[in-house]
């Protein structure tokens, strides 16, 4: 990297002052082993990864556990959480069953779930899009910091039903308990955590408190991290121009009782880092490519939970986002992206009607994104979008059934062009049988519409990011997709183990192809739309092996593949490839520790024009201590990455030819609960 990033020892200093200081003059008694069946997303101390599946999911309105619903959800929460957080989202959640991350360098990934990404996967923070621009390129990365998750939600499949056009291959939803719905169980609580890692000379800082009266109404927040990374190390020498520097912090607000709730949150997110798809050539006068990213956010939300008529409770939330991100070429201005935002949300729960439960809603937002610059590909577009949906259930004994449907209304105005409208409309039907404690079966049905959005209609021009002239095409129309599921689960003593099985047929898919052709220079990108078809198949077992004196053992292995083909024949272009994994972990009262290998299959299954991907074999390793002092708890962790060094691209990457993952390094730091 020409202008590295550096850590200097006075901003190394700084982080640690930073989290301790907020967290050493406060104190609580912490919970080493608080309950993991049902956690308040606000709660901030320690909570160790035991039965993840009995987590409420917030991202469903009726607030069921993960194990009562029919869709496929994964929860990220305590110490497993803890254990995965990266510095993106995609690289946190990257190694669930049936979700992977897209690369561009260090600074970007963006969830991928069974085989999607992009405009196809929503992102939202607290229920609410990101409004960030990170569908619009792959060198752009999502404005959410996962150290600062309370738990992160992944509703795999069809999820339109309940966000709208652009989650039809699904959602991650980072639970983030800046605006609290609750009174706090602590007058005061929160957590610190300072991480140095030896693969980039990285440091990361991290604190959050909350705090509320005497009364208990009034509850406060206030979160921050800071984090510097250098280069990365690759087994091939140093990455050059993958630096980071993130800083973001947010201030909450919110009156809570036994009636609902009213809060209010704003929050910033800055964001520095290299493109090593464009490291720069001193020699030759070339300047390195980074990006400057910065987001403000301003949340407001409400609910009752007091029954008024036929209704249980409602929730109401509202989100302004403005977002600017720059690309430098050196010290200069290449290109600017901005996204002016307004989203809101209304939902209502009802009580019980001939047997049936359910919530209704509406959803809407108003978007402005424009690029300006040389490499403004797709024009300004102003996007307005409004959708009303019903999600129903009803249970007979040991049956449940789900039932949902949504239409929304999108219409998107680019300048100095037509506009075009479009009416997705989404069904979707869930049965869950419990035929037994221990086992139970669901299976889905579900149909769902998605709209274009700008660079799939209206791209036009050279995207430095890719190195490819991008041509949309404004005669796309609505993509559907009808998917299949069938999942089984088994939940013993002593084994856990779930399996799904999935088909979705796509009728007018919507990718970009290679065209084979070259326009200035740059090899020419089209979007295109065809029939095509995905079939997929993840598992995942846990084996509690023993449980003594000498702590719990657990062996956990587990696998997921995906084949996406079109229906005229040959395959769709950069699909995850399909991988399994395994894991040995040992808790006892103070320490926990892991060892586990994930093996990644080489991808051979290519589109026309793409290059297969060499497989690889990633080992790592995780210790941590735990110990109280008064009214502290304190945890010393050791992470270990890629530790036999191997050599690993990402297939999904446009820069897999020129950059590789990360080599071994360790990460290593404490953190403090109060």
């Amino acid at each position: 990297m020409s202008n590295p990033i550096v850590v200097s020892p006075l901003a190394r200093r700084s982080a640690l002052a930073l989290a301790l200081s907020l967290a050493l003059p406060f104190g609580q008694a912490v919970a080493q082993d608080a309950a993991a069946t049902n956690p308040n997303p606000s709660d901030t101390r320690h909570v160790k990864a035991t039965s993840l599946d009995a987590v409420v999911v917030t991202a469903n309105p009726l607030k069921s556990s993960a194990e009562d619903l029919a869709q496929p959800v994964e929860v990220l929460a305590g110490a497993k959480l803890d254990e995965a957080r990266g510095s993106t989202l995609g690289e946190t959640v990257g190694k669930l069953p049936g979700v992977q991350s897209s690369n561009f360098g260090a600074g970007v990934g963006r969830p991928i779930i069974r085989g999607l990404e992009g405009a196809r996967v929503a992102v939202m923070s607290g229920g609410l899009a990101t409004q960030d621009v990170s569908t619009v390129s792959q060198d752009h990365n999502v404005a959410i910091e996962p150290f600062l998750a309370d738990q992160i939600e992944v509703l795999k499949g069809p999820a339109t039903l309940l966000y709208g056009s652009g989650a039809i291959g699904g959602v991650v939803n980072v639970v983030d308990g800046r605006i609290a719905e609750k009174p706090l169980d602590e007058t005061v609580s929160g957590r610190a955590e300072v991480r140095r890692s030896t693969v980039d000379n990285g440091v990361t800082g991290m604190a959050r408190v909350d705090a509320s009266g005497a009364d208990g109404a009034l509850v406060l927040h206030a979160d921050g991290v800071y984090r510097n990374k250098d280069d990365y190390n690759t087994p091939l020498g140093r990455q050059r121009n993958s630096g980071i520097d993130t800083k973001t912090g947010a201030l909450g607000a919110s009156l809570v009782g036994d009636l609902g709730f009213l809060g209010f949150a704003a929050s910033r997110y800055e964001d520095k880092y290299g493109n090593p798809g464009e490291p720069g050539n001193p020699a030759e006068g070339e300047p390195p490519v980074h990006i400057d990213m910065k987001q403000s956010r301003f949340e407001l939300k409400g609910g009752v939970n007091q029954e008024f008529g036929v209704f249980s409770g409602l929730r109401a939330s509202l989100a302004h986002t403005n977002y600017e991100h720059t690309e430098f070429e050196g010290q200069e201005v290449g290109t600017r992206f901005l996204n002016d935002a307004t989203e809101g949300r209304f939902e209502l729960t009802h009580k019980p009607l001939a047997g049936w439960t359910g919530a209704l809603g509406v959803q809407g937002y108003d978007r402005t994104f424009q690029a300006i610059g040389e490499e403004a590909f797709v024009p300004r577009t102003k996007t307005r979008a409004g959708g009303l949906f019903l999600t129903e259930q009803r249970e007979w004994d040991a049956l449940k059934l789900e039932l949902g449907a949504r239409v929304d209304k999108v219409k998107l105005t680019p300048d100095g062009g037509d506009k075009r409208d479009f009416t997705p409309v989404s069904l979707s039907a869930g049965l869950l049988w419990k035929f037994n404690e221990a086992w139970r079966l669901s299976v889905n049905l579900d149909r769902a519409e998605r709209a274009p959005v700008e660079e799939e209609l209206f791209a036009h021009g050279l995207h430095a990011a890719t190195a490819s002239f991008e041509i949309g095409d404004a005669n796309l129309r609505k993509e559907r997709a009808d998917q299949f599921e069938v999942g089984l689960h088994y939940h013993g003593a002593k084994f856990e183990a779930k399996v799904a099985a999935y088909q979705t047929r796509f009728d007018g898919f919507i990718y970009l192809v290679d065209t084979g052709e070259v326009e200035e220079d740059s090899p020419v990108r089209q979007w295109s739309q065809a029939d095509a078809k995905f079939t997929g198949f993840e598992g995942e077992a846990i084996a509690h092996l023993f449980d003594g004196d000498a702590g719990k053992f657990d062996v956990r292995v587990f696998g997921d593949t995906v084949r996406a083909k079109l229906d005229r024949g040959g395959n769709l272009p950069r699909i995850a490839p399909g991988r399994f994994g395994g894991e040995l972990r040992w808790d006892a009262d103070s320490w926990r520790a892991s060892l586990g290998a994930t093996r990644y299959m080489k991808q051979d299954k290519v589109a026309v024009n793409e290059t297969p991907t060499d497989g690889y074999t990633l080992v790592d390793a995780h210790l941590a201590y735990h110990w109280d002092a008064g009214n502290l708890g304190y945890e010393l962790f050791l992470d270990g990455n890629n530790l036999t060094n191997q050599e690993a691209r990402v297939h999904t990457s446009f820069l897999k030819d020129t950059v590789v993952l990360p080599g071994r390094g360790v990460d290593f730091g404490v953190r403090v609960f109060f």
